[in-house]
């Protein structure tokens, strides 16, 4: 009987350690994904900061305003039959050269240079 009650708390024990995701000190561990959505590991990368550029351009064909792209300054990314970002740009009105925030979904297939502006909107 011991035996048996023994093997049983083994095997509880073994369970719950491989069904537990390991933990940080601070009670949190690696970054939570949403819907397949990760933080952009390099934000300073040539190419996201490129496509910040022209997230802004595009944004202006259908504007009435003049703005000037400053950088990208955070963003995160959705792998699906190319990339989706999401990404959050600072730029600038050219008339008074107050800096403001806005967010951006863009979609982009390198292999066929499709990019796609889904939404551009100022960040609260």
């Amino acid at each position: 009987m011991r035996t048996c009650t023994f093997l049983l708390l083994v095997a509880a024990a073994t369970i719950y350690a491989i069904g537990t995701p390991a933990r940080g000190c601070d009670g949190s561990y690696g970054t939570p994904i949403e819907d397949g959505w990760e933080p952009i590991p390099d934000i300073n990368d040539q190419h996201i900061q490129q496509l910040g550029g022209w997230v802004v351009s595009e944004f202006l064909k259908h504007a009435n305003c003049l703005m000037k792209f400053s950088k990208v300054v955070s963003g995160k990314e959705q792998i699906v039959s190319g990339m989706n970002y999401g990404l959050v740009i600072d730029a600038s009105d050219v008339g008074s050269g107050k800096l403001g925030r806005y967010n951006a979904e863009v979609y982009e297939q390198e292999w066929t240079k499709t990019r796609k502006l889904i939404s551009f909107n100022k960040a609260n």
